[in-house]
């Protein structure tokens, strides 16, 4: 099947999503790597409120380039190695009702258990970084921006982002188990 998703995700929506299905996302998402993921746990963990939710998010594992004319640009955007938030993500997805992770290569079955009931894992395809940054309509702002251009956590407004496929889904199905 294919889909168009929009943020904020609603948990029926991602519930519906199964594992090889088509999908697109259409709206706010924002980008995290493996310093923002330390960060943003960090900071939960302190009972500190983040600039930004992953509750009924879609965090896209990136590190952008982008350049600045009057405005921030993305140039590219293509998908960063996802494995690397293994140890960050379980922690988040128990703060969350419901979220939709982009980025190549899998995750962990720690990864696929958090998800039940709860989040999608999709996958993109490395090396389509100008692809992606054809489907962002504008960078909406920047968090932590101390971290790197990489690292940084942008916040962007996608339109008919992917096509992603669906990697894991929230009923404990991974394509790469198969």
């Amino acid at each position: 099947m294919e889909y168009e998703i929009k943020t904020p995700l609603s948990v029926d929506e991602v519930l519906k999503l199964k594992v090889g299905d088509s999908v697109y996302v259409t709206g706010e998402i924002f980008t995290a790597r493996d310093e923002a993921h330390a960060r943003a746990l960090e900071w939960l963990e302190e009972g500190k409120e983040l600039p930004f939710s992953f509750d009924k998010a879609v965090v896209y594992h990136c590190g952008p380039l982008v350049k600045k004319n009057n405005e921030w640009v993305v140039i590219s955007a293509g998908p960063t190695t996802s494995a690397r938030m293994n140890p960050f993500t379980p922690k988040i997805l128990e703060r969350v009702s419901c979220m939709a992770i982009i980025g190549k290569g899998g995750m962990s079955e720690d990864v696929v258990k958090a998800a039940r009931g709860k989040a999608v894992y999709l996958a993109f395809t490395g090396g389509a970084g100008a692809l992606a940054a054809q489907s962002i309509k504008r960078v909406k702002g920047i968090v932590w921006e101390d971290l790197g251009m990489p690292e940084a956590v942008w916040l962007l407004e996608v339109e008919k982002f992917g096509p992603c496929i669906v990697a894991i889904d929230a009923h404990g199905n991974s394509l790469y188990k198969q």
